[in-house]
């Protein structure tokens, strides 16, 4: 049976693709900048203080919760009327992200279990869906669509489970007046949704407005906000319903989280400055846990945990997915980049030297599993005949 790609699926794909290659732009020219004679007027720009905050927390703690928003409108959609609505169809890559997640981050314990970095094994759990689909696209008509299919569903699941690491494991200390507020104005909105069948978007991006002020006084994460609010806003079960609010913000939200949101997070996280003996910091427990993590683990634990499924006959391959095509998946689920970036910010706060050293290897590891996803699947899958 041939897999059958809907609209707001392929819309979805193509803003992937495109989003990775202007990706890919502004982290060179962060770069650039960073290690040029404009490099400390770029760098102090980003940590110019505006209402209480640097400029570099409001990109990572707001711009980054509309990221949330819609990461968790497209979870939405994927769980109710997408790839993971039957269980059946779920289970393979709900299974291979638990692998891609839980295999790294053992790695990187392995690495640095009792060291003072412990705390980074967070980083090589997640992948960057705009990446990792921009290298899929690449490959054309090469790919069956129901890989596009696969490893949309198994980054989506891989954003949520990086989603609740940060909400567990990287809070350190929680007002909860705070965040009894927040969940107050979350089972509010959902009254609004469930009860009084308010369909206006207004009253939800107002309530999530003062939900993410309440969850980023509390002191955890608050673009865990983002994903809250989505699963409070009304959604339907119809393909293509304009009528639906959580379809119609998705559509809103698409290209500005592509082109905006997450250029202006590579801008304002990728600036670093390259010391001279960068190269020995690829050394160090952790830079050698996240390499591993991201280069090894990745394509080990969702081969390895997809086979076990399929196996044990737990769920089946998908249409025209081949075993080759789930390494190849693997590879790519390597390019960590955005939310690998975005955990190392979060597991060494006040450590620059041990962020920086992070970023560095993060951007290594994630263009040497781009580059072997891509290699890998060129190969193993042959260009159609004409």
């Amino acid at each position: 049976m041939t897999t059958i790609l809907t609209a707001t699926f392929t819309r979805f794909f193509e803003a992937e693709k495109s989003s990775g290659i202007v990706l890919i732009c502004c982290t060179v020219l962060s770069l650039l900048l960073a290690n040029s004679t404009l490099g400390p007027s770029y760098l102090g720009f980003w940590q110019q203080q505006v209402a209480g905050l640097t400029v570099e927390l409001w990109v990572n703690d707001l711009l980054m919760a509309i990221f949330f928003l819609f990461v968790g409108l497209e979870l939405e959609r994927e769980l109710y009327s997408g790839e993971l609505s039957d269980l059946r169809n779920a289970l393979l890559p709900i299974l291979a992200a638990v692998g891609g997640i839980a295999v790294p981050a053992a790695l990187h314990a392995a690495f640095n279990a009792g060291t003072t970095t412990q705390g980074g094994a967070g980083i090589p759990m997640a992948t960057d869906i705009a990446f990792a689909l921009g290298v899929l696209a690449l490959l054309g008509s090469r790919i069956p669509a129901s890989l596009k299919v696969f490893l949309t569903a198994l980054a989506v699941m891989d954003d949520l489970g990086a989603i609740v690491v940060i909400a567990v494991f990287y809070t350190a200390h929680v007002s909860l007046p705070y965040l009894a507020g927040a969940l107050a104005v979350f089972a509010l909105l959902l009254f609004c949704n469930r009860v009084l069948r308010v369909m206006k978007l207004l009253p939800y991006l107002a309530g999530g407005a003062l939900m993410w002020f309440l969850m980023l006084k509390s002191g955890v994460h608050a673009t865990i906000a983002g994903v809250l609010l989505a699963f409070a806003i009304p959604f339907s079960h119809k393909s293509e319903d304009k009528e639906s609010p959580s379809h119609r913000l998705e559509h809103w939200l698409h290209k500005p989280v592509a082109f905006v949101v997450l250029p202006v997070f590579a801008l304002a996280n990728t600036g670093i400055v390259i010391p001279a003996d960068w190269q020995h910091g690829l050394l160090s427990n952790n830079s050698l846990g996240i390499l591993a993590g991201l280069v090894l683990g990745k394509p080990l634990g969702i081969f390895l945990l997809s086979w076990m499924a399929v196996t044990l006959g737990w769920c089946r391959l998908p249409a025209g997915l081949g075993w080759r095509h789930v390494l190849g998946a693997g590879l790519l689920g390597g390019i960590g980049f955005t939310m690998s970036i975005f955990i190392a910010n979060l597991a060494f706060p006040g450590q620059a030297d041990v962020i920086t050293a992070s970023k560095i290897v993060i951007l290594l590891a994630s263009l040497v599993a781009g580059v072997l996803g891509f290699a890998w699947l060129r190969t193993a899958a042959p260009a159609p005949s004409h």
